[in-house]
């Protein structure tokens, strides 16, 4: 597991790094006013359905009944279903962009209704963009399943790899933008978003042909063991509407906020979703088929053993990256985006949100490490009247704080129904004897958090008695100096790690070399 959790967590990094330079050249050319508003309205459409069709309810119904058909029939009978899923999904998807891409105006009144107030403008340029951005969700949803097919036989480096391209080719439109004029900086991004969905699915295509397990194309037809797929997808595929329809609300109240309050909002989730991303993709990927194991064998002690490793290995960095954030917000923001047309008061209203969402990062991940449980015993549908609790928690403080809090409250209504959906799911797998964490496991925790709460001290007040006014200072310096800051914490927190006995030299030692025979 933990092998497999490096390299997919290694590719999804380099992903998540990559990408960061993609919303660097976002917030540097388009700033955080209408046009980037518009843009990433564009943007979160189609990737709301590859969430839902995609990554979500089908992926978690695929893969635990193609692991156990390619187990139990064999190689033919797995590569049939996954070909007759593949057809169907494909023909769905497109009927279903064709009628998006002509009802679009309703649909962004629907998703962004504050866009018509005060004008037009972003209103007509969020039809426009996400018409260009609409049938990446016909390839990106493609290219989930197929990866689900190679991480289902433990191929998880290929598709943890195919994921890189889209920041790749987003960086590549962004620039070709940039250079052509700031008129064509939104559109050619936005058609590099669905330029980067045929790179990703040919991509996983080539790397499934390769193994053996590339699916074809068929007439698409509700055979039984497609209906037997739909119907434990359907629960999952309610939950993931739940969870997206949680983001749906936090962007409709975000769109009757000022102008720019989508950007801030967006760039701080996407600075906390870097070790959400990392850190839940790969849990989710590599621990799904292993519990799905374990339950085959009805080894509850095995599986509790595993979940107690996965959260050990989650917390370490998860805890870390929260105090981090919380301690230097402002500067890490400044550090990334401060640039170009993204200005300081930009700046200090994203970091605001980035510690709202902050807050939530070790909830989030431990959602995304209990999650699979359930999926691998078949069960979709607890985490769905889990998730439409949450739901309800999230619309009501959204409306009782937005008018308030303005763009703080869509983060921190999250955060708390995340933290709520994390203690149901967990009491929940606690009633089941599936999640028991062990007294090794909390104490180990609790030094993980000692040991980030020192760091997180240290990064305040270094920041504080060195560089008080750190985002305002000029680029350079101000890269150099957040470097510095962020670099000697980590330090500070692996001697903690070594102090408190969380980890050992020799672990470190024996961890790197494994690694590095790789």
């Amino acid at each position: 597991m933990l092998r497999n959790l490096l390299t997919v967590g290694g590719w999804t990094m380099l992903s998540r790094l990559l990408g960061l330079v993609r919303d660097q050249l976002l917030a540097m050319f388009l700033g955080a006013g209408a046009l980037q508003d518009a843009y990433q309205i564009a943007f979160r459409l189609p990737n709301m359905f590859r969430r839902l069709f995609g990554e979500g309810a089908l992926n978690a119904a695929f893969v635990p009944l193609f692991t156990k058909r390619y187990e139990t029939e064999g190689h033919d009978s797995a590569l049939l279903l996954a070909s007759k899923t593949f057809s169907l999904l494909l023909t769905w998807l497109t009927a279903l962009t064709i009628v998006a891409e002509l009802f679009m105006p309703w649909l962004i009144d629907i998703i962004a209704p504050g866009f018509r107030h005060g004008g037009t403008e972003r209103f007509s340029l969020a039809v426009h963009l996400t018409r260009i951005t609409m049938p990446y969700t016909i390839l990106i949803c493609g290219a989930a399943l197929v990866a689900g097919i190679l991480n289902g036989r433990n191929h998880f480096g290929a598709a943890s790899a195919a994921y890189v391209s889209f920041n790749v080719v987003g960086i590549t439109a962004i620039l070709i933008g940039a250079f052509m004029g700031p008129d064509y900086v939104a559109s050619i991004s936005a058609w590099g978003i669905t330029l980067s969905g045929v790179a990703q699915l040919g991509g996983l295509l080539w790397a499934a042909k390769r193994v053996g397990l590339m699916p074809i194309l068929s007439f698409p037809s509700l055979s039984r063991d497609v209906r037997t797929l739909i119907k434990r997808m359907l629960p999952g595929l309610i939950g993931s509407g739940v969870t997206q329809m949680n983001l749906t609300i936090d962007t409709i109240i975000a769109t009757l906020l000022p102008t720019g309050s989508i950007s801030w909002l967006y760039f701080a989730d996407r600075v906390n979703q870097l070790p959400l991303g990392v850190l839940g993709a790969a849990l989710g990927t590599t621990l799904l088929p292993l519990l799905t194991r374990h339950v085959a064998e009805q080894d509850r002690l095995a599986m509790q053993a595993s979940l107690n490793r996965a959260m050990d290995y989650a917390l370490l960095l998860t805890l870390p990256a929260t105090m981090g954030l919380l301690a230097l917000a402002p500067a890490i923001m400044a550090g990334l985006f401060g640039y170009g047309h993204f200005s300081t008061r930009d700046v200090l209203h994203s970091a605001a949100a980035l510690r709202v969402y902050a807050l939530g990062l070790p909830a989030f991940i431990i959602i995304k490490l209990l999650s699979p449980a359930f999926f691998a015993e078949g069960d979709t549908a607890t985490p769905v009247r889990v998730g439409f609790l949450t739901l309800g928690i999230n619309l009501v403080l959204n409306l009782l704080l937005y008018r308030t809090l303005a763009y703080i409250a869509p983060p921190l209504a999250s955060t708390l129904a995340a933290i709520a959906n994390m203690l149901i799911l967990g009491w929940l797998l606690w009633k089941r004897e599936a999640f028991r964490p062990s007294r090794m496991t909390l104490s180990k925790n609790g030094r993980i958090l000692l040991s980030s709460l020192i760091m997180a001290g240290w990064a305040l007040g270094s920041e504080h008695f060195l560089a008080p006014s750190l985002p305002t200072w000029h680029a350079l310096p101000r890269l150099l100096m957040l470097s510095g800051l962020i670099l000697s914490s980590a330090g500070l927190y692996g001697i903690m790690l070594i102090v408190f006995r969380v980890l050992s030299l020799s672990e470190l030692r024996n961890l790197a070399r494994r690694r590095l025979r790789r």
